[in-house]
């Protein structure tokens, strides 16, 4: 049982050590009370630049316990990917689902799946879901980082900032 604390633990602290913007929910860890209004602040339309393209953004306000999310990739003029998300309130605490999509709505994910995301922590301008972190620069600013795999295992910490267009 010790071994397996420390391998917890040391897993925990190396996401940390390589990934300083974002946090991860132990497995022994709970989520902390929060509400929807907590992440009102990112309701709005907001476009930037990643992954070779512009990317877009629009998280509807707060109502009925949670938030949507609609995101688009465009690569040289052409839109490559579209993802869904929520952030839901659940058990006192948010959770944050996200399901990705091809150009022509095809799911990545099993239909009945979607990547998760338990909170982990709530500061002033930063809420950590788990492996993604909302940071707000400004009114007009937000940054939203992602630890991200790829197909080849290795995991990197990707930033994405963006400027509200509305």
């Amino acid at each position: 049982m010790i071994l397996i604390f420390f391998l917890a633990l040391t897993n925990h602290l190396w996401a940390q050590e390589n990934f300083p913007n974002t946090l991860f929910l132990g497995e022994e860890e709970t989520s902390p009370s929060a509400t929807i209004d907590n992440m009102s602040w990112i309701a709005g339309y907001w476009q930037g630049e990643a992954f070779g393209g512009i990317v877009e953004e629009f998280w509807t306000a707060p109502s009925a316990g949670n938030m949507v999310c609609v995101f688009k990739l465009i690569v040289e003029g052409k839109t490559l990917l579209y993802e869904l998300c929520t952030i839901s309130e659940e058990n006192n605490t948010l959770m944050m689902r996200l399901k990705h999509f091809n150009s022509k709505l095809i799911g990545w994910e099993d239909k009945d799946k979607s990547i998760d995301f338990p909170l982990v922590k709530m500061e002033k301008n930063k809420i950590y879901f788990d492996g993604l972190t909302f940071e707000r620069i400004s009114d007009m600013k937000i940054t939203i980082y992602v630890v991200l795999t790829s197909k080849d295992g290795k995991k990197e910490e990707v930033k994405l900032t963006y400027t509200k267009v509305d």
